[in-house]
């Protein structure tokens, strides 16, 4: 230390840059030119240590930093900050609804077991370690999502120069827990649904969902307008969904649908109640929704659950806890598989744009096998017939 308290001298090793003694902060600070910015002016970076050697170790490495393009500060950048970052910038025309459950993931995951540690200190074998304990109590999709996000936030990370790599994609993702099985009613089952719910304000709902096979969003976001009762065939035009924009998830999704008698028949009955329940209500949304709350209003996702399983506790054998709205449609085509219509027409009416998709996310409710689904659900749910004594 014998150069300590030697005033301002400046020693310089080659490719070290300079180095030298600071009374004021009692270290050594070490600076070096690593290029020109525009103007021709120098572009410095300097480091400081309790030791010569200790310095230039420091400005060695923010040297490095800045020859990789890393900003200033960055050692200090958390795993908190950058899902912050991405979930508040970095998704650009997602659904908010997506963002939402992005958020929440990330909350309940990500934040609370990475969210301290530095970026550019995590290592491959944290993350395996994070998705191992995560694997425990994840389904596999969950835990693909759980670790996508995290990926996607220390990606951007690295784009704005904060991390040199990402190391989640390093990582192998591990299988999670086994989830429950979508699940379809059997025909006898699916006879019960719509003979005990009738009467029920869900019922045309369910009825609608099973005997076409719509999505709940797109259900959710059906309007009178895009339903054409009168028509040869009557048919529904499935245009949009409650999703952000009010498009469906997919341009393929798009598709006009000819209607089974039943469903014909419900939706009828199904407006009549809708026009009486309008003149009795105090306040009415005019939405043109064909499924409202009491209101008019559009129905929320909690909204269709709640009463879709209150409609269920009528039909006897089924447990209605066990069921959700979106198994209707997973019932449609299984029961259309089931009475042999071919995998590229049912594709058509869910709206696939190829049979992969059906078979990937159907495949437990399908069989190998031939018509159209409106044929088919008139055969299989075929009009009531009318009781004699009453009115025609």
């Amino acid at each position: 230390m014998s150069d300590q308290g030697g005033g301002h001298r400046r020693r310089r090793r080659p490719g070290e840059g300079g180095v030298s003694w600071s009374e004021q902060r009692q270290r050594w600070i070490a600076e070096k030119t690593v290029g020109y910015d525009g103007r021709g002016k120098r572009i410095v970076r300097k480091a400081s240590g309790r030791s010569e050697a200790a310095a230039l170790r420091a400005l060695d490495k923010r040297v490095r930093d800045y020859r990789f393009g890393l900003v200033r500060g960055s050692e200090h950048y958390r795993v908190g900050q950058a899902v912050e970052d991405w979930l508040d910038h970095g998704q650009g025309d997602a659904d908010p609804t997506t963002v939402t459950r992005y958020r929440s993931l990330c909350a309940r995951h990500v934040v609370p077991n990475l969210g301290g540690r530095k970026v550019r200190e995590l290592r491959p074998e944290e993350v395996d370690e994070w998705l191992a304990g995560l694997a425990v109590e994840l389904a596999s999709s969950t835990l693909r999502l759980v670790k996508w996000c995290l990926s996607s936030a220390i990606t951007r990370a690295m784009k704005r120069g904060y991390v040199e790599r990402n190391v989640v994609d390093l990582c192998r993702t591990p299988r999670g827990r086994v989830g429950r099985r979508s699940k379809s009613l059997t025909l006898k089952q699916a006879e019960a649904v719509l003979t005990f719910t009738r009467g029920d304000r869900m019922h045309c709902y369910i009825a609608v969902s099973l005997l076409t096979g719509a999505r709940t969003e797109e259900m959710r976001a059906l309007r009178w307008e895009h339903v054409h009762l009168d028509e040869d065939p009557p048919l529904v035009e499935v245009w949009r969904s409650v999703r952000a924009g009010g498009d469906t998830k997919t341009r393929t999704s798009r598709r006009t649908l000819a209607l089974p008698a039943l469903a014909v028949m419900v939706l009828k009955e199904h407006k009549a109640r809708q026009a009486e329940a309008r003149l009795k209500a105090t306040s009415w949304a005019d939405s043109g929704l064909v499924f409202a709350t009491s209101a008019g209003t559009v129905m929320n996702a909690n909204n269709v659950i709640r009463d879709f399983r209150l409609a269920l506790q009528k039909v006897p054998g089924v447990v209605p806890e066990e069921w959700t709205p979106r198994e209707m449609r997973h019932s449609f085509v299984s029961l259309l598989s089931d009475s042999g219509l071919t995998l590229e027409a049912i594709a058509d009416l869910v709206g696939h744009k190829d049979t992969k998709t059906t078979e990937l996310v159907y495949r437990h409710h399908l069989r190998p096998v031939i018509q159209t689904g409106a044929t088919m659900m008139d055969t299989l749910f075929p009009l009531p017939e009318s009781k004699g004594g009453e009115g025609a």
